[in-house]
């Protein structure tokens, strides 16, 4: 195990987005990850889904889903906090640790980072409305890695499940950071069914519009368009299986879909 480095990095300042794939599919990011981040800013934002619902099938509590979001009653949410909080955000810290980074974890409740209203007909799950960057800055100027579990308070003050996605777009916002989302497709195709390499959030918006984008898609690039509003300067949607993904979501133009404001 190498020693965690000291001192904070200076680069660039990134919120990656992983998806709930298994660890070991993650590893190679995640080895990437803790090799950027001795030199850049990096918040990492992880999802669940499929670990969660094996677990709540084993507990004998059923998985619904409305509009690509789980419906999260009590018994679910508790299910939630131990797998998305306990679970895999501390298997993800102690990976990242041993590769060499000062990995730190966290849900969107701690220190109240991620603001969110519920979704009444969801349950137990709330939509991220923003985000507290202060204490994610204070522990990045630190030389932190801070590793974040998709969990946050609604107004009332009570803990709620949601989206990955949509906390990570909430974090990119507030800290003015690109955003990463990895996930298992290599990025927004056009109607010709080729991957576009570079939108405004204008044209995004049209492609919703006349169903271009469509089905899983949708709740991405609905991510990435928060995320340009609340400030994030760029956004990228990559394939986190590719080799060196992370590194060519950051360097490589050709490398996923960038989205930028129109004019930027």
């Amino acid at each position: 195990m190498r020693e965690a480095p000291t001192g904070a990095p200076q680069g660039e300042l990134v919120v990656v987005k992983l998806g709930g794939t298994t660890l070991a599919d993650q590893r190679a990011v995640l080895d990437e990850v803790a090799a950027r981040a001795a030199t850049d800013r990096i918040v990492l934002v992880h999802g669940g889904g499929k670990r969660l619902t094996e677990w709540l099938s084993r507990l004998g509590v059923e998985s619904r889903f409305e509009g690509g979001l789980r419906v999260t009653d009590d018994a679910a949410l508790e299910v939630a906090l131990a797998v998305l909080r306990g679970v895999i955000n501390a298997e993800l810290v102690a990976i990242l640790r041993s590769a060499g980074a000062d990995a730190v974890g966290l849900s969107g409740v701690d220190g109240g980072l991620l603001v969110a209203e519920r979704i009444p007909s969801l349950g137990r799950v709330a939509t991220v409305t923003g985000a507290r960057g202060a204490l994610l800055a204070t522990l990045l100027a630190a030389g932190a890695l801070p590793v974040m579990a998709p969990l946050a308070l609604d107004q009332d003050g009570v803990i709620c499940n949601v989206n990955a996605d949509d906390a990570a777009a909430g974090l990119a916002g507030a800290l003015g950071a690109r955003l990463i989302l990895l996930t298992d497709t290599d990025g927004v195709r056009g109607a010709d069914g080729q991957r576009i390499a570079r939108l405004t959030d204008r044209e995004t918006e049209a492609l919703i519009a006349s169903g271009v984008i469509s089905g899983g898609m949708v709740p991405k690039v609905s991510c990435s368009l928060r995320a340009l509003a609340w400030g994030a300067p760029e956004t990228v949607i990559a394939d986190g299986a590719a080799p060196d993904a992370l590194s060519r979501a950051l360097d490589d133009p050709g490398f996923g879909t960038r989205s930028r404001t129109a004019g930027a």
